[in-house]
């Protein structure tokens, strides 16, 4: 059994989503217990969105799915990282493929890398 420290952490634990075959960092959101076992169990990146304060699947409304190939667990059993196939080419919600497509320099921020899609589109918003 595997036995995550989320009382350490107030219920929710950092996950990361990393590209298995890059190494790029994806993404950072949370998981809460039933958010793992829902992970563990279907083979798909699920998270807990504290701003909706309920489970998200990932790519459930985008088509964006994160399908887990590796999970590793930090040393202090507090922190997950999910190793992912990113499936329709962006992790980030604002159309890039990663979350982290801002880069800080001397200027403030530049932007890193071209979106992969128009969230509007995608979610109508």
């Amino acid at each position: 059994m595997i036995t995550l420290d989320f009382k350490k952490t107030g219920g929710l634990v950092p996950a990361i989503a990393q590209a298995h075959d890059t190494g790029e960092v994806l993404m950072l959101a949370y998981m809460n217990q039933e958010a793992f076992e829902k992970t563990l169990a279907t083979g798909n990146a699920t998270y807990f969105s504290r701003s909706r304060n309920t489970l998200w699947i990932k790519g459930e409304s985008s088509g964006n799915v994160q399908q887990v190939k590796e999970i590793r667990i930090d040393c202090d059993n507090d922190t997950v990282l999910l190793k992912v196939e990113q499936l329709g080419g962006a992790a980030c919600h604002t159309g890039y493929r990663s979350c982290f497509y801002r880069k800080v320099d001397r200027d403030g921020l530049s932007m890193v890398g071209e979106p992969v899609f128009d969230p509007k589109e995608v979610y109508g918003k």
